[in-house]
């Protein structure tokens, strides 16, 4: 359960009877949060921990427990929450305090449980021994694919002194290291323990900000430590609160700003941390709950300049402000446009000018200058006719000139613009042919720039580029151990649909395919859905299947991101139906192309990808030979009834984009695409993954489906790993995973028609 340590306390007056989980309901606004403490006793000592089940997040630590006159109290001090309460039989009832508030709170004694119903878990005997039938003398093994690169995540620190990386030791913890280039001298500055560290980053010269959450649970907390590894603080030390960073502010290294949902667990508010003492102040209020505040903007100065408000739950407002006036409403926007401020323009003598990505007079996004203040747009800076524009780079240390545009098709194209960055675009590209590549960090100097090389075939590697010496070196090669010419080809791929729309997509072709041989596939629709797309570049899972024989087919089906508004809107509404007829067409153009078998095809994927295996299993049953289901909706209902709370906001435009329940006509196209109700078409055999503190598709969703199959009759493998949320974060799960997929592949797939690649 993650239970952190509290202090304890020796308590006689604490009955027996006292111990045990208690569970209740507050009711705070017209909402229902859930509570469970538990008390728990070791001779005349106890402690207690708290859960918010709405948000995720378990074993809170209570600071105190005690019992005066009859009256229980537990208080858990960094979150202002204080409960007291008398013992009635198996009730506790009583007062529950939290920021000047004063709310009734009867708890009932309960048994807790492990999250879903453990006993439809399949157990890990069972699923080692389905993985064992992907039994060959593969060239390559799951954990060359999936354990993770030795050393990762290399970062500058600004002044260039040192540079920052993740390496991995012998139990498969990613600390964070830090090695003054000077000198070579390495010191750990961030230990990762039970939990893992999700993110990190340089602050100053002498300290690093990190993120880290309780077992998947997304409530993340800010951590700070200097580059030595001394004076740790937790910035957001308030349990059940989920932080993020907003902003590293380069021209003020004593703060950072991070935005908490601390006040509401449905809206986010900015807060500045200082990084050394950890003092908080507020920035923003963001008390219209019914209208949230769903986005900050900050100049370089960690200067709030603006901010959008959600409006009647599907309107977008854009409000800008200056010393002078306030912050003005400038823009009334639906929710469906672009207009993004993606960095202020200090290059221009007006303060009021931003660069921004907007839809609003074009489909595809282009990229505009903009005076905030008069409301206008000065000058169309980029735009590609086929695809929207992604993103801009910019020159801190030359006055904020504009270095590049970026937009992605079929590969991510960097668009040069400034002298300066030409010149480095043309060395990168000279010295590394046929490759895409990236600027993770630079020097605030630009003596030293940090760029990382992929391809589809290259998993990555980083190179230190020296501008003085006008040279490269490897600084990391993140997987030696796969080789680009045993690695697949992914293939851009561009077809119609049955009505008619042009869809763009990607085949990964095994090297059985490449030689004129037909292959079983492996269908994998994406995430999201909308606004997210699949890339070209090197994907492990695709790369992994085809060391066994399998192509993999992704679709940037309609709804997909990147190809401009219409083309993302033509999918709303259309989950489960038209998106699903898209990758359906998917599959029929690689299968006239004669790459693949027509009677060899899986689905596979996680999220919605999740959902549309389950749905393309019920939509077209002959279609498909097996599926795996990766935390997948089942149930349109309840998956909108268990959304987190940080999420209820948007419930109108979750509403807009799926389908509306109160609409009787979609509420009957929820219940034709939700799978759960078809479970009666489902005659393939099915894999489902599920991770137990999933915030966002609830266990109940992978419950449904395995109990409803089941009860049919059905041998459904379920794995369950209790340590994760949505998708699995830790080494050891992922590779267990992907050894039980490629068993069930073997089993359903028949691979050994297809010559494996033995080891040499």
């Amino acid at each position: 359960m993650g239970f952190a340590a509290s202090l304890m306390f020796a308590v006689s007056a604490l009955a027996q009877n006292y111990s045990g989980s208690w569970k209740g309901v507050l009711e705070v606004q017209g909402m229902e949060i859930p509570l469970v403490f538990h008390v728990d006793q070791q001779g005349d000592q106890y402690t207690a921990t708290m859960d918010s089940p709405s948000q995720g997040a378990t074993g809170i630590p209570v600071d105190q427990v005690g019992v005066n006159d009859g009256m229980l109290t537990l208080m858990v001090n960094a979150a202002g929450i204080k409960y007291t309460g008398s013992l009635e039989g198996e009730s506790l009832k009583g007062t529950f305090f939290q920021g000047g508030m004063e709310l009734p709170l009867v708890l009932e004694k309960t048994v807790i449980t492990l999250p879903g119903n453990p006993d439809l878990v399949t157990s890990d005997s069972e699923l080692n021994a389905l993985a064992a039938l992907d039994e060959a003398d593969y060239r390559y093994s799951v954990e060359d694919y999936f354990s993770k690169p030795r050393a990762s995540s290399f970062q500058f620190s600004p002044d260039g002194k040192y540079l920052s990386y993740r390496e991995k030791d012998e139990n498969g913890k990613r600390h964070i290291y830090v090695r003054e280039l000077s000198t070579n001298k390495v010191t750990r500055a961030i230990e990762e323990k039970e939990e893992l560290v999700r993110g990190y980053g340089w602050v100053n010269n002498e300290r690093l900000v990190y993120a880290m959450d309780q077992g998947g649970d997304e409530n993340y907390h800010i951590y700070a430590v200097d580059l030595d590894g001394t004076d740790l603080v937790d910035l957001t030390p308030i349990d059940g609160v989920r932080a993020s960073i907003l902003e590293l502010v380069k021209e003020d290294k004593d703060h950072v700003i991070v935005s908490m949902n601390k006040n509401n667990p449905q809206v986010f508010e900015p807060y500045r941390v200082n990084v050394k003492t950890g003092a908080i102040e507020q920035l923003f209020s963001n008390d219209d709950v019914a209208n949230p505040v769903m986005g900050y903007n900050f100049d370089k100065d960690g200067n709030l300049r603006g901010y959008v408000k959600l409006r009647d739950g599907v309107e977008q407002d854009l409000y800008y402000g200056t010393s002078e006036t306030g912050f003005e409403l400038k823009k009334s926007l639906n929710w469906k446009d672009s207009f993004t401020i993606l960095e202020f323009a200090y290059a221009t003598p007006n303060p009021d000018d931003a660069y921004m990505q907007t839809n609003l007079e074009s489909d595809k996004a282009e990229i505009v200058l903009y005076d905030l203040k008069e409301n206008r747009t000065i000058a169309k800076l980029y735009s590609h006719e086929d695809f929207d524009a992604g993103g801009m780079g910019t020159s801190r240390k030359r006055n904020w000139e504009v270095d590049y545009f970026t937009y992605e098709g079929a590969k991510r194209e960097i668009i040069p613009v400034s002298d300066s960055f030409k010149k480095l675009h043309r060395r990168i590209t000279e010295t590394f042919p046929g490759k895409q590549y990236s600027i993770p960090d630079v020097t605030d100097e630009e003596d030293k720039v940090l760029v990382f090389i992929q391809s589809d075939r290259l998993y990555g590697t980083y190179h230190l580029y020296d501008v003085a010496e006008d040279s490269f070196s490897e600084l990391y090669n993140l997987m030696p151990q796969l080789k680009e010419e045993d690695m697949a080809e992914m293939r851009p791929i561009i077809f119609k649909s049955r009505d008619g729309v042009t869809l763009h997509g990607y085949i990964t072709l095994p090297k059985a395919a490449q030689k004129g041989q037909k292959v079983p596939v492996i269908v994998n629709p994406h995430g999201g859905p909308q606004g997210i797309r699949d890339s070209w570049g090197f994907n492990p899972e695709a790369q992994l299947f085809a060391s066994r024989g399998y192509a993999t087919l992704q679709v940037n089906f309609r709804i997909s991101g990147g190809y401009g508004k219409e083309f993302l809107t033509s999918g709303f509404k259309q989950i489960g139906r038209k998106a699903m007829d898209d990758v359906e067409d998917g599959l029929k153009y690689v299968i006239d192309q004669g790459w693949v078998l027509e009677d060899k095809a899986a689905i596979y994927g996680g999220s919605h990808g999740g959902y549309a295996v389950l749905r393309g299993l019920t939509k077209t049953p002959d279609l498909y030979a097996c599926g795996v289901d990766y935390v997948g909706v089942s149930n349109l209902f309840t998956f909108m009834q268990t959304i987190p709370p940080y999420w209820k906001p948007y419930l109108k435009i979750m509403k807009e984009i799926w389908y509306d329940e109160d609409i009787p006509e979609e509420k009957a196209i929820m219940e034709e695409v939700s799978p759960v109700f078809q479970i009666d078409k489902i005659e393939k055999p099915l894999l489902v993954v599920q991770g137990a503190n999933d915030p966002r598709v609830n266990i109940d969703e992978s419950d449904q489906i395995v109990e409803a199959l089941r009860k049919k009759g059905f041998d459904v493998p379920y794995m369950v790993k209790y340590d994760e949320g949505h998708g699995f974060a830790k080494e050891e799960n992922s590779i267990h995973l992907y050894k039980v997929m490629l068993g069930f592949y073997a089993k359903h797939l028949g691979q050994k028609e297809i010559p494996a690649p033995i080891k040499g």
